[in-house]
């Protein structure tokens, strides 16, 4: 009887071990995208709408960028989406009479598709790649003092450019709220060439701007992730 017992609870244990087991490899079963898993054929969606605000340089001068980005999240694992920023540099100009002496400032703003693959997106510290692919626009502000040295001055465009850009980044990411994450992210910006006309006080002359370069900042993320 006795030894009836230990066997029954033996094979009690190993049948729970074995069921533990399957449960722990059918949880961590990878996902994918058109297929799901093998107990549920069910594509989770869900999805973000992200501000943006970063810092980086452009033309070898401090600028600001804000953005802003709304993601399709598909099983937690790829988002689509679109996105983009605005961006202004060096906004102070120094007070000069002398129209050639007058700095000008760049300003301007690009978008596009995002493709953002996330990877632990569950863990409350995960990762993301958010991938930027679009075209964007820049123009050279300067600031004009009329000819009665007014101290109120005004501000116009003297030449605009359209651009190429790509702008893959990393991002970590925070879960604080189910419905709110935060995101570190590091980005590195590249763009197709841009040539611009500015006054030197005699003639226009071309100039070509450095639009390439990275970029740091915050995301605040709030959705269904």
């Amino acid at each position: 009887m006795k030894k009836t017992i230990l066997v029954l609870l033996s094979l009690m244990i190993v049948a729970l071990g074995i069921s533990q087991e399957e449960k722990t490899r059918t949880t961590q079963e990878m996902r994918t995208i058109f297929n799901g898993n093998k107990n549920n054929n069910k594509i989770i969606h869900g999805g973000y709408g992200g501000i943006l605000l970063n810092y980086s340089q452009v033309d070898n001068k401090d600028a600001f960028l804000a953005g802003i980005r709304g993601v399709w999240l598909i099983n937690h694992g790829i988002g689509i989406g679109i996105g983009g920023y605005g961006f202004a540099n060096e906004l102070r100009f120094e007070k000069q009479n002398d129209d050639k002496d007058n700095p000008y400032s760049l300003a301007g703003g690009y978008g596009g598709l995002i493709i953002e693959p996330v990877i632990g997106a569950k863990l409350p510290v995960h990762v993301s790649f958010p991938v930027l692919i679009g075209a964007g626009g820049v123009a050279n502000i300067r600031e004009q003092w009329s000819i009665y040295n007014d101290p109120s001055a005004n501000y116009y465009s003297e030449d605009a450019a359209a651009y190429f850009v790509v702008e893959p980044g990393v991002e970590i990411e925070l879960n604080l709220v189910k419905f709110f994450r935060i995101g570190l992210g590091c980005y590195y910006r590249y763009t197709t060439d841009v040539v611009l006309q500015t006054w030197n006080g005699n003639d226009y002359v071309d100039i070509s701007p450095d639009l390439t370069g990275f970029s740091f900042g915050i995301a605040l993320k709030f959705g269904k992730f």
